[in-house]
């Protein structure tokens, strides 16, 4: 059993922030691979599904943000999983927009999600990165990130979302640079 937690905040109200992009890729995840429907488990939605032969639980913490971390923490121990068998999808700033990146472990960047996660379960588990881009200056930081994706953003959103949710199947699998390299020539050629 693997942990795929996508964060965000819950509420219609920030479905289509640039702060919600994790809890995209948990809906795109579970509808591509036809995973259970969601149910409130662990502070938040949860849903099960198989993606190869690797059993998944996706999580969409319903404590806000920041305090992502009791959602997942709680999940862990229920399932008896280390720090290792959780992956984390989130909003990354230094990041150009529509790129995925993944590592293991380090620290938190300023992102109070990653902050919350660490926490409660430690730092070695894998980020999944996607980036939302920088808008330029430190003050227009909060607004950026809690802005809605533009119009013309749409397409380059589903875009990625797609390629995530295609190549799932290698970060199932643990390889993170095939899904990353993979993820990359999708986005290319779109």
């Amino acid at each position: 059993m693997q942990i795929w937690a996508g964060l965000g905040n819950p509420g219609a109200q920030y479905a289509m922030h640039r702060h919600n992009v994790g809890f995209m890729v948990a809906d795109v995840i579970a509808e591509a691979f036809s995973f259970s429907p969601w149910k409130s488990r662990f502070q938040g939605s949860a849903c099960e599904g198989r993606i190869g032969t690797d059993k998944v639980l996706l999580l969409k913490p319903a404590t806000f943000m920041n305090e992502s971390g009791r959602s997942i923490g709680e999940a862990m121990r229920f399932f008896k999983l280390d720090t290792g068998d959780v992956t984390v999808f989130y909003d990354e700033l230094d990041l150009d927009p529509f790129r995925v990146k993944v590592k293991r472990g380090g620290g938190a960047a300023g992102h109070n999600g990653i902050r919350s996660t660490i926490a409660h379960i430690g730092e070695n588990f894998r980020r999944v990165r996607l980036g939302i881009g920088h808008p330029g200056h430190k003050e227009r930081v909060t607004g950026h990130v809690l802005g809605n994706f533009a119009k013309a953003e749409m397409d380059d959103l589903a875009h990625m979302l797609g390629a995530v949710s295609a190549e799932a199947k290698w970060l199932a699998d643990g390889d993170d640079v095939r899904f990353m390299n993979d993820v990359a020539m999708r986005l290319q050629k779109d």
